[in-house]
């Protein structure tokens, strides 16, 4: 009775300091995601510093292969060594990345010192994940989906407004020093109120299986950055990394059987919901980076838009997102349930890109944004809630590899979704202008087919009015291939198996007869969070 009375009085007084972590896990998250908003704005200012243009996709490219390669790593060091200590230090490497990035002098040093920041990245997006997991029982997680939501769409907003606000008054310098104060705030909250139990795992780091996933996720990535751009598909270097990358995932995928302490062990798949929910978030990745990429594209080259508030250009997708996000988020804690919203997601999913797909050089911006709200509301049905399900779907002790391993699906996808979409975009777009403006069309598209502002106005008007014939037919083509890959996410929701999401505590949580194993297995998760984690 005692006991029972004093998770009573926790719960009580749970709400306001979780709010409080909430707030510093919000701000190491906008960190993760706001950095390269803003570092892409600034990207032709530090080039013109620094030089070295021919390694300039490198910025990027190091700092995404750190971040998908050190995800898997960084959630099993939690489940293995305590949550809170793992994630103090991934902020700690971030900012140190972040402050050698700002005083790099060359483009070599700036490439080396962004690996370090994607490092440091790798764990603050799978410690959010994996802290909220800890300290906020299933049900209850949906309340907050709003919160996670809107911070994506505040990063994907304000990252080119504020990029391009720093460098053009403080330097482009700064576009890495603003994360040390925002940083150092996060730090000394998640210090001063958060506690979780401190764990001492007998067992050691799979150090093999680290290595082997390593050079598997480097080899996609840069399969999917390099193939149709630095090299062709069907060249020497994308053949090698495609046979380095496979023998390497299959070495792992073995030696997971074998190590004492897999870094993604191979049980969590066992789970239909799982396995389903990284599907669904493979997908979700794929078309969500696919679209961010293209219709900005667009709207600068066909429908006129400044590239100067690139982020307002997706406000209608965004807010859409966060409204039903905060909406499905409601529901699930009200109702316990969620299989309603990745079916209902991935249909409007499938609408939303179908749509888009319909665009020409004719469609108002009024038209595209109502069909950008379509795609978004299909997001937010289906973002949180698939981070949501696959923690429910694993015991307590595999929340870390869990929640790693739906953001490395993610991530995958969206590596795979703009290089496969951004294949078929090009191929079309230079197609359309050979035939549409002859050998100056082929011309002007040779290098690239996305051309700058700057490029499209020096363009005679023919050739203007056949380049954006053919980025609507380019985007077209794109659109279209995800709303096809996105009916894969609709057979893997209609699978998705209906286990109601346990509340804080036993009383609001009885077991029902008949629970399928990986729902007492949520339960037990569930419980076992109101008394685990602690916050003051």
């Amino acid at each position: 009775m005692a006991q029972t009375a004093i998770q009573d009085k926790e719960q009580v007084k749970q709400p306001r300091s979780v709010r409080v972590v909430l707030m510093a896990l919000m701000i190491a998250m906008l960190l993760a995601m706001l950095d390269n908003m803003i570092v892409g704005t600034a990207m032709p200012t530090i080039v013109g510093e620094l030089g070295g243009l021919e390694h300039l996709s490198w910025v990027v490219t190091a700092y995404t292969l750190a971040t998908a390669a050190s995800t898997p790593i960084w959630g099993k060091v939690g489940d293995m060594y305590g949550r809170k200590g793992a994630f103090l230090t991934s902020i700690v490497i971030f900012l140190i990345g972040s402050a050698l990035s700002g005083m790099a002098q060359d483009m070599g040093q700036l490439i080396g010192f962004r690996a370090v920041q994607g490092l440091g990245a790798g764990g603050l997006m799978v410690g959010v994940m994996a802290i909220i997991g800890d300290l906020i029982p299933p049900r209850e997680r949906g309340k907050y989906q709003g919160m996670m939501a809107g911070v994506m769409a505040l990063a994907m907003i304000g990252g080119p407004l504020v990029g391009g606000t720093i460098t053009d008054h403080l330097g482009w310098r700064w576009a890495f020093y603003i994360n040390l104060p925002i940083g150092a705030v996060a730090l000394m909250m998640i210090t001063a109120v958060l506690h979780l139990p401190k764990k001492r795992s007998s067992g050691k780091i799979d150090y093999l299986g680290a290595a082997l996933l390593t050079v598997g996720i480097t080899s996609i990535v840069l399969v999917t950055t390099w193939g149709g751009s630095e090299y062709a598909w069907g060249s020497a270097v994308i053949m090698e990394l495609i046979g380095i990358g496979v023998a390497a995932l299959v070495g792992f995928v073995f030696s997971q059987t074998k190590a004492a302490e897999p870094i993604m062990p191979l049980h969590i798949f066992r789970s239909a919901n799982f396995t389903l929910m990284s599907v669904i978030g493979f997908i979700t990745g794929f078309v969500m980076f696919g679209a961010v990429l293209f219709l900005p594209l667009y709207q600068q080259s066909v429908q006129g838009a400044s590239a100067t508030n690139s982020g307002l250009l997706l406000l209608p997708m965004l807010l859409a997102m966060m409204v039903v996000s905060l909406i499905a988020g409601r529901v699930t804690t009200n109702t316990g349930k969620y299989k309603v919203f990745p079916i209902v997601g991935s249909v409007l999913m499938i609408g939303g890109l179908f749509l888009l797909a319909q665009m020409d050089t004719e469609t108002s911006r009024f038209t595209s944004g109502l069909y950008m709200a379509v795609l978004g509301a299909g997001m937010g049905c289906l973002m949180q809630i698939t981070m949501l399900v696959a923690q429910n779907s694993v015991e307590m002790k595999d929340m870390g590899v869990a929640s790693s391993s739906t953001t490395l699906f993610r991530t995958l996808g969206s590596s795979f979704g703009v290089a496969i979409m951004g294949a078929l975009f090009n191929n079309k777009v230079q197609d359309v202008m050979a035939e549409k403006a002859g050998a100056l069309g082929g011309k002007v598209t040779e290098s690239s087919a996305q051309l700058d502002a700057a490029s499209l106005a020096k363009l005679p008007v023919p050739v203007k009015e056949a380049y954006q014939f053919a980025v609507s037919s380019g985007t077209h083509s794109a659109f279209m291939l995800g709303a096809v890959v996105a009916i894969g996410a609709l057979i893997a929701a209609v699978f998705v198996k209906e286990v109601t999401l346990r509340g804080a505590g036993p009383d609001k949580a009885p077991k029902q007869d008949g629970e399928p194993a990986e729902g007492r297995a949520a339960g037990d998760a569930a419980r076992s969070s109101g008394t685990t984690a602690d916050v003051v």
